[in-house]
């Protein structure tokens, strides 16, 4: 049975993904380990990153479905 702190975690990491956060913290781990020569966003980078990502900053385009 996982510990109520894992589940607490998974419950945070569906809510920022249900409002278009993906959790950074994860983005670090993947980056850090698929790809430990390429360098590292910081959170504001990677905050800015996912917002243009989803609501099209710059080309005028919105990239979600509603």
């Amino acid at each position: 049975m996982p510990s109520p702190r894992h589940v607490w975690k998974r419950v945070c990491e569906t809510v920022r993904l249900m409002v278009g956060i993906p959790d950074y913290d994860v983005y670090v781990d993947h980056r850090r380990t698929r790809h430990p020569n390429e360098p590292v966003m910081s959170y504001e980078e990677f905050f800015r990153e996912r917002q243009r990502t989803r609501y099209g900053a710059g080309d005028g385009r919105i990239n979600r479905c509603c």
